[in-house]
């Protein structure tokens, strides 16, 4: 049976003449509004009415947009809310993002991205609520890096939170810690999942190029134009651009994003004629921008319209409880591709591999691992055939961490209980045994220290 269900959208607002536009906008585009002037009135309209989505101002007399936000996280956490800000109040709607909104625009907003950022939102949130039982569930973090370390957990629960919007996003790292793998997983968990997810990499891209792949060119528009081509930020038109190494883009490349993040619209090389694109962004850096905007060298505008969510992945070396089972998955995977049964990982292998710094991250990792697979036996990867160089200018000496600083008390022992845990399969009274301590004191330990939940 055809579903005829005209979605409710509530909208609070308490400026009077944007509650009429809104509700004629809604009304055209076959949604069913209900207006509120304030956000007690709209809790009260929530407990006798059922609504599919909140349309909501941020700053409003009495309890505001921030206080119904946190009432619908608590009685309706069914119900998604989308923010409206004024320009100048990003830091606002990252706060509701961060806090459990699905969505925010900035004032003054277009009324067909609202409707079309509402229906985006309602569909994405169809398998829940029994509308599509054949559409694919969305994605989950589980599994993904890890997650027994708390640093990555923290960062794991914050990503699927996040991914729910349609907001910029910021991603933070080091070299090799997944930044392209993160920013995926924003969009294919987002309302933009159905579109396209595009990447490009500003570092590796020529600056004279640049222009020309991000925002097209039209036929006879330099030398080598011999026919018209969109741009990269076209064909992510209606899903995810990824902006890796966002850093190394040139002012005059600045100026041009800026423009396109504040209007939404682009102009291909040689072209006049302006072209709207609706997609969210993703930039990844692992350079210091704040102090970039410090010394003139990124613009500061422009950091503000990328960083609406800034999340950090954590470094290898902090998380050095997700190591055993990032081993063990990169080498079943590496194992399995070439056709060869998987070696395990004897006690003095996985040791060192908790040991090392990993100045690479996870990238690192995998290429140890696929290195070590060529050089062990069939049937385990011992030390020996782990090739990890020190760190530029540390000494040879391969004693665990002895490359970076000494250790705490409290961090060698951290480090001892999770390498004991890792060489006996996460099992605890095994690892006491090895460590010549008690179950029960290896249990507060554990506890003590933060480290992620193991097997019994």
């Amino acid at each position: 049976m055809t579903n005829t269900h005209i979605p409710t959208i509530l909208v609070v607002d308490d400026d009077e003449n944007i509650l009429q536009v809104l509700e004629a906008r809604l009304l055209s585009a076959g949604l069913s509004p209900l207006m509120a002037d304030s956000a007690e009135t709209a809790i009260e309209m929530l407990a006798g009415e059922p609504v599919d989505l909140v349309v909501s101002d941020v700053k409003m007399p009495g309890m505001g947009g921030h206080g119904l936000l946190k009432e619908i996280l608590e009685h309706w956490p069914h119900i998604p809310v989308i923010m409206l800000t004024a320009h100048g109040t990003i830091p606002d709607a990252v706060g509701s993002i961060q806090a459990g909104a699905a969505d925010y625009l900035t004032k003054p907003f277009d009324g067909k991205e609202l409707v079309r950022r509402i229906r985006a939102i309602l569909e994405s949130n169809q398998p829940e609520r029994g509308v599509a039982p054949d559409a694919p569930p969305l994605p989950t973090t589980t599994g993904l890096w890890g997650g027994e370390a708390p640093a990555m957990a923290r960062f794991l629960s914050l990503l699927e939170r996040v991914a729910r919007s349609t907001a910029n996003v910021l991603l933070y790292g080091e070299s090799g810690t997944g930044k392209e793998k993160a920013a995926r997983y924003l969009h294919e968990a987002s309302p933009n999942n159905g579109g396209p997810f595009v990447v490009l990499d500003c570092g590796s891209t020529q600056p004279t190029l640049l222009e020309s792949e991000l925002f097209g060119h039209v036929k006879g528009s330099f030398t080598h134009a011999v026919k018209d081509k969109k741009g990269l930020i076209e064909e992510a038109d209606g899903g995810t651009l990824f902006l890796d190494e966002i850093g190394n883009i040139s002012p005059e490349m600045q100026t041009r994003l800026l423009r396109f993040l504040q209007e939404g619209t682009i102009r291909r090389v040689g072209d006049t004629r302006e072209r709207q694109v609706r997609c969210r962004v993703v930039a990844a850096t692992n350079a210091d921008l704040p102090g970039k905007v410090r010394t003139g060298d990124f613009r500061e505008d422009l950091y503000y319209r990328l960083k609406v969510v800034t999340l950090t992945i954590p470094p290898l070396r902090d998380r050095a409880e997700d190591i055993p089972l990032l081993a063990r998955r990169f080498v079943d995977a590496l194992s399995n591709a070439q056709g060869r049964p998987a070696p395990g990982l004897s006690t003095q292998a996985m040791n060192r591999l908790t040991s090392h710094a990993w100045p690479g991250n996870v990238r690192e990792l995998k290429h140890t691992l696929e290195a070590a697979l060529v050089f062990c036996s069939d049937s385990k990867i011992d030390a020996a055939d782990l090739q990890l160089d020190p760190m530029p200018g540390a000494p040879t000496d391969p004693t665990p961490r002895a490359q970076t600083r000494a250790l705490s008390l409290d961090e060698s022992e951290r480090l001892a209980i999770i390498q004991a845990l890792a060489a006996n399969g996460g099992v605890k009274k095994d690892a006491a045994d090895a460590l010549g301590i008690s179950r029960r004191a290896i249990h507060y330990k554990i506890k003590k220290y933060g480290i992620g939940e193991t097997n019994n």
